[in-house]
């Protein structure tokens, strides 16, 4: 069995979480299999060993999981995309709509150099909210997104459609 087919086996559907309506894909029995993980980071590794990116921005909280990671392995920065109010210095927020709610990201004002090519990693593509305004923010530092990275895409929300045409990985479609 390959990799994304074991990756595919391995993620979790809990239905109503966090909210009636809702079915989310949990990634945390990838987490728990070292081997997998392991798999799973070398998948983006691979992709981007050859070069092309000065960065990887990752959104909190589960992106940082696997990105960290990433970075360190290319060793490019890790550039920390959190909620609101949890960055300890200067930084550039924006405010976004989820598909079950509102949110706000921030990113550190000094975390991107201008002209910079960062590849923007998030662990699933819903939506694209999330990511859209992850990639705005890499932007208004000056910064140029390569691609979006996502473990899971859930092809049926369309997320793809509000990154404005950039390159988008993701092994696992679902």
């Amino acid at each position: 069995m390959d990799v994304v087919e074991r990756l595919r086996r391995a993620i979790r559907d809990v239905p109503d979480f966090p909210k009636p309506g809702i079915l989310f894909r949990d990634l945390t029995p990838i987490l728990g299999d070292p081997a997998l993980f392991r798999a799973a980071v070398g998948l983006f590794v691979d992709r981007h060993r050859r070069g092309g990116a000065d960065a990887i921005a990752a959104v909190e909280a589960r992106g940082f999981l696997f990105a960290g990671a990433i970075a360190a392995e290319l060793g490019l920065p890790l550039v920390p995309i959190r909620k609101k109010g949890k960055l300890p210095w200067r930084t550039q927020s924006v405010e976004y709509l989820l598909e079950y709610g509102s949110a706000s990201l921030e990113i550190h004002a000094d975390s991107v150099a201008r002209g910079a090519r960062v590849v923007v990693f998030d662990d699933l593509l819903a939506t694209g909210g999330t990511a859209a305004a992850a990639g705005g923010l890499v932007e208004a530092l000056g910064g140029r997104v390569v691609e979006f990275d996502f473990l899971v895409e859930l092809c049926g929300l369309r997320g793809r459609e509000r990154l404005g045409g950039r390159a988008v990985f993701a092994p696992l479609a679902l």
